[in-house]
């Protein structure tokens, strides 16, 4: 399902989605809660006091929302809502997809079937060839490469694509070219296919950005290959990911005597099938052709959903640890109701004392 928002309703969409400590899951679980933005960004300041935040929360300004849409407007870029229905289906089957994306240029291609292509920066000469012909192979079977726009693995996917389509997801801005000398690239893909990015267009890449970008990858992709990757790779992120989306993941199998196939024959180890072709990928999409339909709109509205008293908050907190548990398990160790709980969650998210992740985990910030 899909909502059409008016273009004030949008505005107040980013400017949410801006806000500090709302991240994904908040801001899913916001909008249901208040049913529209606005609503929530009205509320805002009592939740994150309630929550036990001292200093007002960080709200972006209207000003500051207008020149974020002025830059992407100045790109050709589009802003597109997690709720609306050109967004991609199968990122907003996601759980919970990111809010908001930045797009530039042919958006027909993100609603193509996608195979991410991902692997090491410093990659050999064989694992290139056989990403760029992977990628060509796939886009002559219909399917789109998706990958990251690094050097290496990634940047060869990329041209290997360029003729059929291909998506480049970035950590930063959707103008922020890295590595640099991947400008040509990406004016390619920005010609021949299309840039993605949740932040905000100038925005330059940190740390932090790029296992959120890895989750756009593999949520864009009905299977993500790993091509290279040693044992602390960013790739393996993206592959489990993937797998925690419901997604196929294939390793290529490589040397042990080569620290880049390390990460890949341990992928294989743990159950990766294994990708020696594109014969391999399209056999393992085969049982995956109904993928990526979300069953209902994930920002339904359900109601202004239970309240936390302030002994509840804090008994929440208290059991809150740098290990993620499921909000589940809190609802059972406290014996509260799910929506009081749930509600607590969202309060000591935004005053900064607790980090709502995917898949319902919760930890401490």
């Amino acid at each position: 399902m899909s909502r059409a928002l008016s273009a004030a309703e949008r505005r107040a969409w980013l400017r949410l989605a801006r806000t500090e400590n709302v991240g994904p899951v908040t801001f899913r679980e916001l909008i249901r809660r208040y049913g529209d933005a606005a609503a929530a960004l009205a509320a805002l300041p009592a939740l994150a006091q309630r929550g036990g935040r001292v200093n007002g929360i960080r709200v972006p300004s209207e000003a500051e929302i207008d020149q974020e849409l002025a830059a992407g407007e100045a790109l050709g870029a589009r802003l597109l809502a997690a709720c609306e229905a050109d967004f991609p289906r199968l990122l907003a089957a996601v759980d919970p997809p990111p809010p908001v994306l930045w797009t530039r240029g042919n958006l027909d291609i993100l609603h193509q079937p996608g195979v991410a292509i991902v692997g090491a920066r410093v990659a050999s000469a064989a694992g290139q060839r056989f990403a760029r012909g992977l990628a060509a192979d796939l886009g002559e079977a219909g399917y789109v490469a998706v990958s990251g726009m690094a050097r290496g693995i990634d940047a060869a996917a990329h041209e290997g694509a360029l003729p059929r389509g291909t998506v480049a997801v970035l950590a930063g801005g959707v103008d922020d070219v890295y590595p640099p000398e991947h400008a040509a690239l990406y004016q390619r893909i920005v010609e021949h296919g299309c840039v993605v990015s949740e932040n905000q267009p100038g925005r330059t890449a940190v740390a932090r950005d790029f296992p959120r970008r890895n989750r756009i990858i593999s949520g864009l992709s009905r299977a993500v290959v790993v091509v290279e990757a040693e044992l602390r790779s960013g790739s393996l992120i993206t592959a489990r990911l993937a797998a925690e989306q419901g997604r196929e993941v294939l390793a290529v199998p490589g040397s042990p005597l080569d620290p880049r196939a390390k990460g890949t024959n341990d992928l294989l180890r743990q159950g990766a099938a294994i990708c020696e072709g594109a014969e391999d990928v399209l056999r393992a999409l085969e049982g995956l052709r109904s993928l990526g339909e979300p069953p209902a709109d994930p920002f339904r509205p359900d109601g202004p959903g239970g309240e936390a008293d302030a002994a509840l908050r804090e008994r929440v907190a208290a059991l809150l640890s740098p290990t993620p548990v499921s909000r589940d398990e809190l609802v059972r160790a406290t014996g509260a109701p799910a929506p009081a709980v749930f509600a607590a969650l969202v309060e000591l998210a935004l005053a900064g004392r607790a980090e709502l992740m995917p898949g319902g985990m919760v930890a401490t910030a």
